[in-house]
């Protein structure tokens, strides 16, 4: 059994870089190291730790089963140590590191890379991976530091902090409105083709609330599925069916009159935009400055 006074513990971040960036080229390049010595890196570290972490053959480079849970260990150790050191540098210490950012497909697209476009112009030495994927992501098996998360949370042991807000609107395209007409009540909503998004809990129920308060929840039955944001937005652009969007992706469309708003009094109640991390005593200064980066943007951007 290996002893860890035998192991070279910078050459978990080398090993790291590799797993991340997929071969000795790309991570040698994020490094700032020579190919050569990457690959010596990793060598002896498989000799200090007594087991082989990487397949090679000649045309790519995987991750033995050992070398996969060694990663998770080390992806785990690195974090940590990120944490020590900012808790003993305080407010001060530098932004660096790689943040590995996940977030829902259109609102990544939007919103979070322009946001980390700017974090990284005020950071240099931080590395940026954004995720972006419609699915729920495990933040600790898959070694995230922070999500982007809109709506309701559920219960979870991890901190989130409240970025913004958002609401959706019925909305339609002006074709669409030409051959069906305009709703003037959300009773009249179910007797039209809807554009529905499978992956919400009740992709065919709308609840809307009125500006006086009231609130009003319809059915519709005549639905066209799609499985992602930006397709539920193309397919209502094209015609397919009145649609419930959110805001931040469709007042462009809006406001050009790609889509025309369908009973402007209604919407549904604003729900969060959120940043969600793993729970820590002191909170990463990555972290911190994503946080703080994304509230001036929304707050500049509206």
């Amino acid at each position: 059994m290996a002893d860890v006074r035998d192991v070279n513990l910078n050459r978990l971040a080398v090993f790291v870089a590799v797993v991340e960036a997929g071969s000795l080229t790309a991570a040698a390049a994020r490094l700032g190291l020579a190919k050569t010595m990457v690959s010596t890196h990793m060598q002896r570290l498989e000799a200090e730790v007594g087991a082989s972490l990487l397949a090679r053959t000649t045309r790519r480079l995987g991750v033995t089963e050992a070398g996969r849970a060694f990663y998770d260990a080390c992806v785990k150790i690195l974090r940590t140590a990120e944490e020590a050191l900012a808790e003993i540098g305080g407010e001060e210490a530098p932004v660096r590191g790689t943040l590995r950012v996940s977030s829902p497909i259109d609102y990544g697209t939007l919103a979070v890379a322009p946001v980390l476009v700017e974090l990284r112009r005020a950071h240099p030495q931080l590395d940026i991976e954004l995720l972006c994927s419609d699915h729920f992501v495990d933040l600790i098996a898959d070694g995230i530091d922070v999500a982007i998360r809109l709506g309701r949370l559920a219960d979870s042991n991890y901190r989130a902090v409240k970025l913004g807000s958002f609401e959706k609107w019925v909305v339609a395209s002006p074709q669409f409105i030409e051959t069906w007409g305009e709703p003037r009540t959300p009773a009249e909503l179910p007797a039209l083709p809807f554009v529905a998004l499978t992956v919400l809990p009740r992709p065919q129920t709308l609840d809307l609330r009125h500006t006086d308060g009231s609130a009003q929840s319809v059915r519709c039955e005549n639905a066209f599925l799609v499985n992602t944001a930006e397709a539920a937005r193309a397919a209502t652009l094209a015609g397919g069916g009145i649609g419930l969007l959110t805001d931040f992706s469709i007042a462009a469309d809006v406001g050009a009159g790609r889509l025309v708003r369908l009973l402007p009094e209604w919407s549904t109640e604003p729900a969060g935009i959120q940043a969600v991390f793993p729970p820590t005593q002191h909170t990463p200064p990555k972290v911190r400055a994503l946080i703080d980066t994304f509230r001036t943007h929304l707050a500049r951007n509206g």
